[in-house]
């Protein structure tokens, strides 16, 4: 049984502290930058998507700017997760999926609804909001995963409805919101929130051998041990796509902490 593929990326391109020989070369045009940060990381989390729309030409071209095998994940619109009902959010959700994603063609990766840090599980409310998400638009397949921040979703009741739905749970390693590793979709999503400006790469060398071995097993159809799940049923143990993103924390080291682990990642164990 092959693994699945392990995509490690940053949270947007646009960022000035990467620039001047960061993670962006001297003098390297602003134009340019998507196009060295996709040669650099293998997948860029779209943040700009959260608070604004965009038009078909723009996911063109960032398509256009990356090589093959590079993937985008697409964080959905604010207008659609933070609201006081989530299951209302149909033409919010349609409006988002349709705005032209679909222009990624086969960079497009999965879709992150990030809900507020406020929200607190409603079993019918979630429920119904799951049951907003699109399979498909336009011919092409749409990956979902959901990230919750309040520690009334760590309940094996989400995670049964996160796998009925066939949704990621967003793994996230955080120092202000409650984690949870439960697989529940045909993939892994992981961010990893916790940099320390101490670091070079925002995490500890023996953090990085971890997460490391952590997508390792998530790839396999495994579990890593020692991460916080809420229900003590296992996922079948199938290999799935993994994908990690360094994000939030201490940005400025975000690029150096993918380096760090693709590089960990491509060394056999």
């Amino acid at each position: 049984m092959s693994a699945g593929t392990i995509r490690v990326g940053i949270g947007g391109w646009t960022f000035a502290p990467w620039r001047g020989g960061v993670f962006y070369p001297e003098g390297l045009p602003h134009k340019r930058e998507l196009e060295h940060a996709a040669r650099v990381v293998t997948a860029i989390e779209i943040n700009g998507t959260y608070y604004s729309s965009f038009k078909p030409e723009s996911f063109a071209k960032w398509r256009d700017e990356t090589p093959a095998g590079f993937v985008f994940s697409v964080k959905a619109s604010r207008y659609a997760v933070n609201r006081k009902r989530l299951d209302e959010a149909g033409e919010s959700v349609t409006r988002f999926v349709g705005q032209g994603i679909v222009e990624l063609g086969d960079r497009l990766g999965p879709i992150l609804w990030q809900l507020a840090a406020t929200k607190r599980f409603d079993p019918e409310e979630i429920a119904g909001f799951l049951a907003l998400l699109p399979a498909r638009h336009e011919g092409i397949a749409l990956r979902h995963a959901v990230q919750v921040r309040h520690e009334s979703f760590h309940t094996p009741e989400f995670v049964a409805l996160c796998r009925t739905a066939g949704v990621a749970i967003v793994h996230g390693d955080s120092a202000q919101y409650p984690a949870i590793a439960d697989v529940s979709g045909d993939f892994a999503y992981v961010r990893l929130e916790n940099a320390e400006e101490r670091f070079a790469a925002g995490y500890a060398p023996s953090a990085l051998d971890r997460w490391a071995d952590a997508a390792r097993r998530w790839a396999a159809g495994g579990a890593p041990e020692g991460l916080p799940c809420a229900s003590n049923e296992a996922a079948p143990a199938v290999p799935r796509d993994v994908f990690v993103f360094f994000i939030n924390g201490h940005k400025e080291k975000a690029p150096a902490g993918a380096m760090a682990l693709i590089e960990r990642l491509s060394n056999p164990e």
